[in-house]
């Protein structure tokens, strides 16, 4: 996956019609600057109003995800999201002059084509990705669905579908790597069943649908006079059922086209989270409804893990111990003293400040040619920073020792590499007893979890 943003080159247009309104819109991908993400702009409208592609924008979920913001509507826009997350392209606008992206021929290849056409711009800042930590779960029993994202270092998506169809039978598809999208899922097409297609127009859906633009599974056994009413319903001369059970000899793009395009329409969705995503993502069954309500609780879980009680570190205020001080009140010396900043001390909690260079010594040998911060030196940085605290709790810490007794519940998140600034917070577990301290410990890097510990320290004095 890139590591840096990247917008595009130049504008592009596409048009075309839409799926539910029927109304015909022209489409505008616009380069966008660093952070800007996905935004839709209704030019149509009065002042241009501008929506967020956010999950927290969805309004109406009827056979597609609409958004909504600023008093203007957007359709079914997760067929444009999965393009651009599947080329991962991180920042653009996107004007249209209408309240839906055209359909196109119901998949995302006709949004791929031009966009790689314009080509693919990098910028100089890197991709805000939300790294799992751990399992995160949706299950809806009312429609047999469940969503797990998994912690990876990387994007994967594996899907499976059941309807219960003698013609789909139970369907699986997976993207291992999203350079595989352009060329195994992009071209994969909308789908629906035969029996749906008459309550959708009813419901006023599917205005600009077509056999062109969609697939329409047949698993019943059809008479001849209702094949004659959805001639004049799809205003086509005449519509067949293939044997395996496609209308109007549509030929399917892949075996299972139909799961490849629920894996589409899942990371369109997701794409409404509003940060790459970094995970292992595990679907049955999925559909918009099941995709917001899993792309809601992602979003949630950033909002309590990823800012809560994240430490600020501001350069320009004084520490409350340089590194003159630290190396007063801990014995280390180079190589070994980790810790250049204390940047907060009271009564429970200490953070520290670690600038991490391509001077540091253990760069040499680790990894050498991608050199990435060992986790021993990580979990000693943090110890180092607990032992301040513990040395700030005698009155004498010079006539005393801190012994690193015990790491427990250690995880690492993410690498950490030269360029990074890493923030150490610990915070006393309980009371210290006959010398004993245990206290739970996080390392951020840009405000992201990277390294998490509970460590268990001894404090003795020297003469003991």
């Amino acid at each position: 996956m890139n590591d840096k943003q990247h917008t595009i080159k130049a504008p592009v247009t596409v048009s075309g019609i839409g799926l539910h309104t029927g109304v015909v819109s022209n489409m505008t991908f616009m380069p966008a600057p660093i952070n800007h993400g996905y935004k839709f702009q209704r030019i149509d409208l009065p002042e241009q109003p501008i929506v967020d592609a956010d999950v927290d924008n969805v309004v109406d979920l009827s056979r597609g995800t609409t958004i909504e913001q600023n008093g203007a509507r957007v359709n079914t826009v997760e067929h444009v999201l999965a393009a651009l997350v599947g080329l991962e392209i991180d920042n653009v606008l996107i004007q249209i002059d209408g309240p839906e992206p055209p359909i196109m021929d119901g998949s995302s290849i006709l949004f791929v084509r031009p966009l790689l056409e314009v080509g693919l711009e990098e910028q100089n800042a890197l991709r805000n990705f939300f790294e799992v930590p751990e399992e995160i779960m949706f299950r809806d029993g009312s429609r047999e669905t469940e969503i797990a994202i998994l912690p990876l270092d990387d994007y994967r998506v594996t899907v499976m579908v059941d309807y219960h169809s003698p013609v789909l039978g139970s369907q699986h598809a997976s993207l291992t790597d999203l350079r595989q999208f352009k060329d195994e899922i992009a071209s994969c097409r909308t789908f629906c069943f035969l029996h749906e297609i008459e309550m959708l127009y009813k419901q006023n859906l599917i205005k600009g649908g077509d056999l062109s633009n969609a697939i329409v599974v047949v698993d019943r056994v059809v008479e001849d006079n209702e094949l004659d009413y959805l001639s004049d319903l799809l205003k086509k001369p005449k519509v067949a059922v293939k044997k395996e059970g496609i209308l109007n000899n549509v030929d399917l793009r892949y075996k299972n086209e139909p799961a490849r395009h629920k894996l589409l329409d899942l990371i369109g969705d997701l794409a409404l989270v509003g940060r790459p995503l970094k995970g292992q993502i595990l679907a049955a069954r999925p559909g918009h409804a099941s995709n917001v309500a899993f792309a809601k609780k992602i979003k949630k879980y950033i909002k309590e893990t990823s800012v809560k009680n994240v430490p600020v570190y501001d350069p320009k205020k004084s520490p409350v111990m340089d590194i003159n001080r630290i190396a007063q009140t801990l014995p280390h010396r180079y190589p070994f003293l980790l810790i250049d900043k204390i940047i907060h001390l009271d009564e429970t909690t200490v953070t520290g400040v670690k600038n991490v260079t391509m001077n540091e010594s253990f760069f040499q040998g680790h990894f050498p040619g991608n050199p990435v911060m060992p986790g021993v030196i990580l979990i000693e940085a943090m110890a180092q920073t607990g032992g301040i605290y513990v040395l700030s709790t005698v009155p004498d810490p010079e006539n005393y020792w801190t012994y690193f007794m015990g790491v427990d519940k250690c995880r690492f998140r993410r690498k950490v590499v030269p360029g990074d600034t890493i923030i150490f917070k610990c915070e006393l577990l309980a009371p210290i007893k006959r010398g004993i301290a245990r206290m739970q410990g996080q390392a951020y890097v840009a405000g992201q979890l990277v390294m998490e510990a509970e460590m268990l320290a001894s404090i003795v004095r020297k003469d003991a």
